[in-house]
């Protein structure tokens, strides 16, 4: 018995086209573990930043790093598509006649206009096609935002373009190179709170949700070399609507930081505690149903979901439930 069987009445039992108001909130605490790059676009581009009040009692006006809310699901719906890949669990893409032509360039991809439609990874965090069919996506995201100021928690870091030689002029020209950029970063250590909103999925399709998160591990920009990221479920709130927002639980977390707040890097052990305390301060001011996994609970479910990862027949059989929930036009 899985302990998502005790909160069937906040999951649908099957894929339905219509909402049903059943949500389940994830509280994901993100700590980078190596320097990090959220940008907009194109290198040279500063930090994506935004100037909000500190906390919802201490009404200084700060700035924040930001990840923004496709730079997060991207990273996990990646995650995600290659264990489907993996597994012959994404399909080709229908034509203008609803055929499906099995040609490599027709096949499932992201930012191709080449959705399938049916498989797990677009009927769970949608699509659309620019000649008909679409998908909104179920999983719900917000921009997550640094607990401390912009200024606290990030640095700047001068690189330059070395040739074969191992040094700035050309070997074969004697020019020297002007390849020396500046790049701002995210300072190791550094934590992010975000909230992820599940609606009207299934309990294996939360479970897929929740593993791309927890196994998602680099995000921002040059991830091949930066990026590190260690993410972690702090809190699981089932609901009859959407609750409050990321900035809201970040600034009252700050509120309950104190001083201690602005010093770097801050003990996570004692953030966590703060983050589940604003939790349960915040829910009391939620007008609908809630209903919320105990610690033990989150940790058995988070428990259930390494039991069935380690195992590549069960992931298998896991992923091909999620595909059977699905219209297989």
């Amino acid at each position: 018995m899985s302990i998502l069987d005790n909160y069937t009445d906040f999951m649908v039992k099957q894929y339905e086209n219509f909402p049903q108001s059943r949500y389940l909130t994830l509280i994901v605490l993100r700590k980078a573990e190596s320097e990090m790059i959220f940008r907009t676009e194109g290198s040279g581009e500063g930090l994506a930043r935004d100037s909000v009040h500190a906390g919802l009692e201490d009404r200084d006006v700060i700035s924040r790093v930001t990840i923004s809310k496709r730079k997060q699901t991207a990273v996990e719906r990646r995650t995600g598509r290659e264990l489907l890949r993996q597994h012959n669990l994404l399909f080709y893409a229908a034509d203008s006649r609803g055929n499906r032509p099995e040609e490599k360039e027709n096949i499932c991809a992201l930012n191709r206009n080449k959705p399938c439609g049916i498989c797990a990874d677009c009927m769970i965090y949608g699509y659309a096609v620019g000649g008909g069919g679409a998908q909104k996506s179920r999983v719900i995201t917000d921009d997550a935002f640094s607990i401390q100021s912009y200024q606290t928690v990030t640095a700047k870091r001068t690189f330059n373009a070395l040739y074969d030689n191992n040094t700035m002029r050309d070997p074969v020209s004697g020019e020297a190179s002007s390849s020396i950029q500046e790049d701002e970063y995210v300072k190791p250590e550094t934590l992010f709170i975000d909230m992820q909103t599940l609606k009207d999925l299934t309990s294996d399709e939360i479970r897929y949700v929740l593993a791309n998160v927890l196994r998602s591990r680099r995000y921002g920009a040059i991830s091949s070399r930066l990026g590190k990221m260690r993410n972690t479920i702090v809190g699981a709130i089932f609901s009859d609507c959407e609750i409050f927002s990321n900035l809201e639980l970040t600034q009252r977390v700050y509120d309950r930081l104190g001083s201690d707040g602005r010093q770097f890097p801050l003990d996570e052990n004692r953030v966590t505690s703060e983050v589940v305390r604003a939790v349960d301060n915040l829910t009391n001011e939620v007008i609908g149903s809630l209903q919320s996994l105990t610690n033990a609970e989150l940790i058995e479910l988070i428990g259930e979901i390494q039991q069935t990862f380690t195992s590549p027949t069960a992931v298998k059989g896991l992923l091909e439930s999620i595909t059977e929930l699905y219209p297989q036009g």
